[in-house]
């Protein structure tokens, strides 16, 4: 699926559905903005754009991004990359990310889950097939920070 958007007065939502993982961090978080039983299932002038983003900014994956169209900032992202390993789940990264996909093409992302049980059809990124392949794994107490990290150049 490619990345669609969803653009309101002062904020333009965009959505992959290859990358989200349903965690409804949206849903919970502004439901007269994200409503799947909708369609379209966004509608970004339903709040203020600082709450969209906040709620965008909670998605774990990436699937949900913002861009600000009233003058202030977009989603930040810093020089610091954080990994946290989800119990029985993906790991979950924050940050700058150039992620490879396995047809070799890159995108920069600033969050991204990553599969971690094998089972994904959608590698590297999680699709939730550890659910049904009953994975179980430990999950991190705490989070990794990475931090200098190279990235690679992108094509």
């Amino acid at each position: 699926m490619t990345r669609r958007a969803y653009r309101g007065t002062d904020v333009e939502v965009s959505f992959d559905g290859d990358l989200c993982i349903h965690a409804t961090e949206c849903v919970r978080g502004l439901p007269a903005v994200f409503d799947r039983e909708r369609r379209p299932w966004v509608f970004a002038d339903n709040a203020t754009a600082e709450e969209v983003s906040a709620v965008i900014e909670r998605c774990p994956s990436g699937a949900l991004q913002y861009h600000r169209l009233d003058g202030e900032p977009s989603e930040p992202t810093g020089p610091v990359t954080t990994v946290t390993v989800v119990e029985n789940g993906p790991l979950a990264l924050r940050g700058d990310l150039v992620v490879r996909h396995e047809d070799g093409t890159h995108e920069r992302l600033p969050r991204a889950a990553l599969c971690r049980c094998g089972q994904s059809k959608n590698k590297p990124f999680c699709d939730n097939s550890h659910l049904e392949a009953g994975f179980q794994a430990s999950g991190a107490t705490r989070t990794e920070v990475l931090s200098d990290l190279p990235h690679p150049a992108i094509p």
